[in-house]
Parts: structure tokens; sequence; C-alpha cells
């Protein structure tokens, strides 16, 4: 296996036994009918009949046998899903294989959504280059894909396969293991039991979109640690913001980092309140800040010392203190850039943990969503609102959502409750990844109403003429608080007391993972973003 970087831009399949199902092409058969001996390929074997007459005797008979395999086929299990995949991020296909071309076509007929024309090449026995295990149709791919071999990935289930991959230099993945019985002396790059495990391998090879790591790879790459220190109360994992360590009897540490990329305009600002909020999610509350500023080359003293205003004036205004870091002009990034590394304190009581949750709590949702999102857009986008309609007053409205993208005020109010089992706010992938990374945090499924989830006025029309989904957007400023039935009614009384708006949105579940979503009609299906809405607009 391969444990080391890797990008794939193109991706070659053997054809039988590999997109479609294995068992079709019954070769101990034919051999036997033809006369092969039985550990000799069987096209080599005709090739090297004494007569003519034999040669073409036995490759006709080769021909019906493999059309009739081809009438017989069936699509592998996830070949279609593979194939759509890679369809629709781009990346090149093309098989490589020691049939004739008019089986594969017929083959692909037994396909539901599959055809000839998905693929950008296809090497068949007709095409005149050498066959496998020979790598002259694997290099031949490569030119015309116009892909470095070093980035083509050749899927096979036999050893020719392998080796045809292995001559030309590109890497390889051996499906099953089966058909290469036998043959210890080849090893292949990746191995894979069924092609829902190639995609996994593909996947990993792939550029991702801006933004955070999708939660599903997060969580595969934890699991590559053991977290075994007693003293980590709260350690990394999906919907965990933050790290809560026992520094003693009485008192809880807490811990977080956070970067700040996609802002601009008083990025100090958020730097801070980011930070922050992830720290009182836990009940902590938030006290010393380090800071690591990148600047690109060709900033000028001035716009630092901006930013490290913003730093102070917020700092101080939540008793924060900024007590060191780094700063530093790089050429590695294009944008200034904020990492921040908060730490805050909670009476080890008073530790608000998500595995906490039980099923019969209410789901309660502070302001609405995409807080944070609005007030970027409206900052970093404004001449682009104003040309699709939007006024100098709406766009200012928008921009001063800024100063609303902080959850301390609520975060510390529903501390003071004893029935609050949870607290999450809403980031990077919107309240629809927020709401799913409190499921998995929580352990335990989460009902939505979806008539009941707030969408200011001005986020909807901002979405609307950017056509991007609010529920996707990234929403800092908003908070999820996961408490007791008994205790909603207070809570939610507490926090409009403060000024604050706040809506009951679903309750907490039975056991396991996943949103189900309930619309007025009945059941909706929960939206899922790859990447957050904003990065659309970079």
């Amino acid at each position: 296996m391969i444990h080391t970087a890797y990008r794939i831009k193109a991706v070659l399949f053997d054809f039988d036994g590999t997109l479609t199902k294995p068992g079709a092409l019954d070769f101990p058969r034919l051999k036997k009918e033809i006369g092969c001996p039985p550990d000799d390929p069987i096209l080599e074997f005709i090739d090297g009949l004494p007569t003519r007459i034999e040669r073409e005797t036995s490759l006709s008979a080769l021909e019906q046998f493999e059309m009739r395999a081809a009438v017989d086929s069936e699509p592998n299990l996830g070949a279609e899903d593979l194939i759509a995949y890679l369809r629709s991020r781009r990346i090149g296909m093309g098989i490589i294989t020691r049939n004739r071309l008019s089986c594969i076509e017929r083959a692909l007929q037994n396909f539901n959504a599959v055809n000839i024309s998905d693929f950008d090449i296809v090497v068949s026995r007709e095409t005149p280059v050498d066959i496998k295990p020979s790598g002259d149709g694997v290099l031949l791919a490569a030119r015309t894909l116009n892909v470095d071999i070093k980035q083509i990935l050749m899927i096979g289930d036999y050893i020719f396969d392998i080796q045809a991959g292995q001559a030309a230099g590109c890497m390889t993945a051996l499906l099953g293991d089966g058909a290469v019985s036998g043959f210890s002396n080849i090893h292949s790059d990746f191995r894979a039991s069924d092609l829902e495990e190639i995609k996994d391998i593909i996947r990993l090879g792939l550029p991702l979109s801006m933004g955070k790591l999708p939660n599903d790879l997060l969580e595969k790459f934890l699991h590559r640690f053991n977290f075994d220190d007693p003293s980590v109360l709260i350690h990394a994992g999906v919907g965990e913001d933050i790290t809560a360590v026992d520094i003693d009897e009485e008192e809880v540490l807490v811990i977080k980092s956070d970067p700040i990329t996609f802002a601009t305009d008083q990025m100090g600002h958020y730097a801070v309140l980011v930070n922050a909020n992830d720290i009182a999610t836990s009940g902590a509350t938030p006290r010393w800040l380090l800071t690591t500023l990148l600047f690109p080359s060709g900033v000028v003293p001035s716009g630092i010392g901006k930013v490290i205003h913003e730093l102070e004036s917020v700092s101080r205004q939540w008793n924060i203190s900024l007590c060191g870091g780094h700063t530093e002009i790089t050429d590695a990034v294009t944008r200034p850039v904020i990492i921040g590394m908060l730490a805050g304190t909670v009476a080890k009581r008073d530790l608000v943990d998500k595995r906490n949750i039980q099923p019969g709590d209410s789901v309660l949702l502070t302001k609405a969503v995409a807080v944070e999102g609005t007030a970027i857009i409206a900052r970093e986008f404004g001449d682009r609102l104003a040309t699709l309609g939007m006024s100098k007053a709406e766009i200012e409205t928008c921009r001063q959502f800024l100063s609303s993208i902080g959850i301390l005020e609520e975060a510390k109010i529903a501390g003071n409750f004893q029935g609050v089992s949870a607290m999450h706010d809403i980031t990077e992938g919107g309240l629809a990844t927020a709401l799913l990374e409190l499921s998995v945090a929580g352990r335990h499924r989460i009902r939505v109403a979806m008539d009941r989830i707030p969408v200011f006025p001005e986020t909807q029309k901002i979405c609307r003429l950017c056509h991007i989904d609010p529920m996707g957007l990234i929403g800092s400023g908003s908070l999820l608080i996961c408490c007791r039935e008994s205790t909603a009614e207070p809570l939610m009384e507490g926090i409009r007391d403060a000024g604050i708006q706040i809506a009951r949105i679903g309750e907490v579940m039975d056991p396991g993972r996943g949103i189900d979503a309930v619309g007025p009609a009945g059941p909706v299906p929960w939206p899922s973003f790859e990447a957050d809405e904003i990065t659309r607009l970079f």
C-alpha cells in the first residue's frame, strides 16, 4: 500500500471481472474446449498454434465465447456509482482490455447509466498496441488523456492488469485477490475487496474543495490516534471543536484552535470571537489567546497594525488576554491568515459535554442561520451585491451582522441551567453540517422541523441573489443548545430577556447518528454540503 501523498488525474479499468461481475467468462471451460493448458494465457496459446486453420478455429471459438459472456454479463456492484462519481469530478477514464471492442459495447448495454462514450479511451484487442501484460495500452491512454503516468490509477482483478500498470509506471489497484493466487511476487499499490473501497482509494487522491476537511474524512483520519490519556476529558472528533483537559480535582482547561481564512475585513474580530464561541459552548470562560498572523508579501505595516488593533479591541471587550503568538510575512499565503488558539477554564462539575444528550431533549437555535456568512458576503462582495440589485442600506445592514457573530452571552446564560446537555456553534457548512456534527458527537439522532428554522430576510435575499443555500452557509453567531424538556421554556425566556432571538427547532431521538428532517407535508431529505456555500463565491 502507498502511505505517501498521491494525486489521481485519470483512472483506467480492466473490464471483465472489474466493471462487470466476475464469472461471466468461464476460461477454464474454454481452455478445455480448445486444448489450452490450464496455466497458459488463451491469446498467447492461440498465437502459438502451429497452423493457420488451428489458430482461426480457436480464435473463432474464443470470440463466440466472449460475445455470449458479454450478453450474460452484469455490472459489478458499485461500478455505475463509481463511474458517475469520476464523471462528476471530471476525472479521465479509460478501459484497458484483452477483449474485443464489440464485446465491451455489448456488455455495456446491460448497464443502466453507462455507455462507451463515458470513457475517454478504450484499448481493446483490436488497438494496434501490445496487449496486457504489456504496458503499451496504459502508455497510450496516458498520451491520449495528456496525464502524467504517475498520476494514473490502473484497476483490475488479474495479474496482467497489475503487470501492465507497473510496466507503464502508474499506480495499481488490485480488485479482490482470488485471481492472483500463486503470484506472491506481484504487489499492487492498493488492494480492495470491492469497488466501493476503490472509490475510497480514488477519493484520497482527488483535490478537496475549499473549507474544512469533510467530516467523514476527518473521522477516518482520527481513527489512527489512540486517545488513551485519561486527563483528556473531551478529545478530537467530529462535532468536537474543543478539547477539555483535567488539570486538577475541581477545574478543567478548555483549549481551541481555529483559523480565519475567508474574511479579510475585520478579520481580527472574527479571530477572537470564532475561537471564543467554541470555548463558551463547553461552559468555560475564554481567557488566554495566542495568535499566529501570516501576511502575504507586499503587506504594509499599517495593514498589520489594523489587524492587531482588532484583536486587542475585541479581546478587551470580552476580558480575554492576548498573551502571545507569532507574526510573519510569507509567500506561503496570498491573503492574510490568522490562526488563533484560545484557552479557558470551567469548573469540572459545569463542563458541558455533548455525550450527555438524551432522547427527548429539546434542540434550540439562537438568532438565525448564516449570520456570519451574511456579514462576510456583504463585506467582501458588496459591489457584486449592488450590481445584483441590493440597495446600499440593505448591504450595510448585512455588514453589521458582524456584531452578532458572538454567542458568548447566550452560552453563558445556558451554562447557568442544570438541564443543558450540549451546546454547539454553527461554523463552516452552516446549520446542515452543524446539526449532523452535534448528532455524531452526541451519539443520538436528531429530528428537525424544517419550518421552524429561522432565516433573516436579509440572509434570504443575499442567498437568493448569489444562488447559494443558507442552510450550508457559515453561521457563527448562532448557537445550538440541547436541554431537557423541562429546561427549554425557562431557558428560552432567559435568552429572550437578553434580547436574543431563540427558537425550538427539534428534539433528540434514539441513539445513533443522522438527522430526520420533517417538512409540513412529511419527511424531507436533510441537505448535505461537501464544502461551505461561501466557497462558491471565492
